[in-house]
């Protein structure tokens, strides 16, 4: 089974909420999981797939956990060709920044040579309260394609 690296961007919490669950679910179908607040390019050499569960902050930003991860892409500019992602992002669409602080790092694992593994997800927690929901349904829709 594969070796998946749930990458975290939170601000109060509740994308690590969303990720655990996310981990559990593909740790049931016998992955290896790992769910990371901090991620440090080294440490995901081992694992082919990303998933990235990550909110927006403020006027469109990232959290501030994972800044130290996209400065260091900046700085790095890695061959990320033999990864692939998969984007969970939580927002609130009464902000006209709705789910665009992950788009930032999905834009630099792109120029790096990274993959969509799947088509993104964009939860509005004005219409999802409980965002955990949405995101098991998304995962349960593509799991099977993960060798």
């Amino acid at each position: 089974m594969a070796n998946i690296a749930l990458l975290v961007g939170t601000t109060l919490g509740g994308t690590e909420y969303i990720a655990d669950d996310l981990a559990a679910q593909l740790e049931a179908k016998g992955h290896q999981t790992s769910v990371m607040l901090d991620p440090i390019l080294t440490e995901l050499a081992e694992y082919p797939l990303w998933i990235l569960v990550c909110s927006t902050h403020g006027a469109g930003d990232l959290p501030d956990n994972i800044q130290p991860f996209y400065k260091q892409l900046m700085l790095e500019n890695p061959d990320l060709s033999l990864h692939q992602f998969a984007l969970c992002a939580i927002g609130d669409s009464s902000y006209d920044t709705f789910c665009q602080g992950p788009e930032k790092l999905i834009s630099l694992f792109e120029a790096a040579g990274a993959k969509a593994f799947v088509d993104k997800i964009q939860i509005d927690v004005q219409r999802d309260p409980i965002p955990e929901e949405p995101a098991l349904s998304w995962l349960s829709e593509w799991q099977e394609q993960i060798i």
